[in-house]
């Protein structure tokens, strides 16, 4: 199924010549939100504006929606079919498109928001995890679809190696994209942790911030000056590895040996990983 939308994106949903598109007006009441939408969030102040728009102009761009049996499920449009129902419509002009599955009705919500740029970064990270996961994309495929560089959806991909409680912060927007970037620097959790809270009580900069996880860098912490000199070889040695695999590698030590793990974010980047161990990369 990805291969019918796959590099369409936006075509896949409204035709280049959409004169020919049939534009119809739907009953609001028969109309639902897909609960695989990937935007989580609706920002109250720029739906208000969008309200007011509304009453003023009525909604200017159709909806995307898809005849179900339930009714007509939204494929590309929620903020506007809000909008309309808050300014009191009662009809909403649509384009209905015959999508076939599930599957492809998710593929082109997925598209449709990354590609409008509806989404924030922890929710484009998760969407192109979701296009990767569930419906088999590399992330060559996902950049081709969203018109990016494979190294721009690796780097979004990357955000999700955050710790929990940093993600809620970005999925908050209590940090932007250049915050959770420069944390990334930070390869130990609770001084990402740490860090996170300076931040936010700060309400400090990208620029500050990168300033800031500099500082960290340099600071050894309190296990680390009290290390022997085996477990600094062992800090250099994850250095190493994570270097040469470009991803976070945690080292623990037990009394009869201990464990490398290696993070990775998405299947794509697991392939990757096992190609560098076997030199094929």
């Amino acid at each position: 199924m990805k291969k019918n939308v796959l590099g369409r994106g936006l075509e896949s949903l409204i035709p280049k010549n959409e004169t020919k598109a049939p534009v119809g007006e739907i009953d609001l009441a028969f109309i639902y939100a897909n609960v695989n939408q990937p935007r989580t969030r609706f920002e109250q102040e720029p739906l208000d504006e969008l309200v007011a728009s509304v009453r003023e102009k009525g909604v200017i761009q159709p909806i995307v929606l898809t005849k179900t049996d339930e009714g007509y499920l939204i494929i590309a449009g929620e903020r506007r079919f809000r909008a309309a129902g808050l300014a009191g419509l009662k009809k909403i002009p649509a384009i209905v498109r015959n999508v076939d599955s599930e599957a492809e009705r998710l593929e082109l919500a997925l598209i449709e928001n990354v590609q409008r740029q509806d989404l924030g970064a922890y929710e484009l990270a998760a969407a192109y995890k979701n296009l990767m996961e569930q419906h088999g994309y590399t992330q060559e495929e996902v950049a081709k679809v969203i018109g990016k560089s494979r190294s721009a959806v690796a780097n979004t991909l990357r955000l999700l190696n955050l710790p929990p409680k940093a993600l809620e912060a970005m999925k908050e927007d209590l940090i932007t994209e250049g915050h959770a970037r420069a944390l990334l620097g930070l390869e130990d959790d609770k001084k990402i942790i740490s860090a996170l809270k300076k931040v936010i009580e700060g309400a400090l900069s990208v620029r500050e911030t990168e300033r800031l996880v500099a500082k960290l860098k340099k600071e050894p912490t309190q296990k680390a000056e009290q290390q022997p000199e085996a477990d600094v070889f062992l800090m250099g040695l994850k250095d190493e590895l994570e270097e040469f695999f470009k991803t976070r590698i945690t080292l623990k030590t037990a009394k009869n040996g201990g464990t490398i793990e290696i993070k990775y974010s998405s299947e794509d980047e697991l392939d990757r990983i096992i190609k560098r161990i076997r030199g094929e990369e």
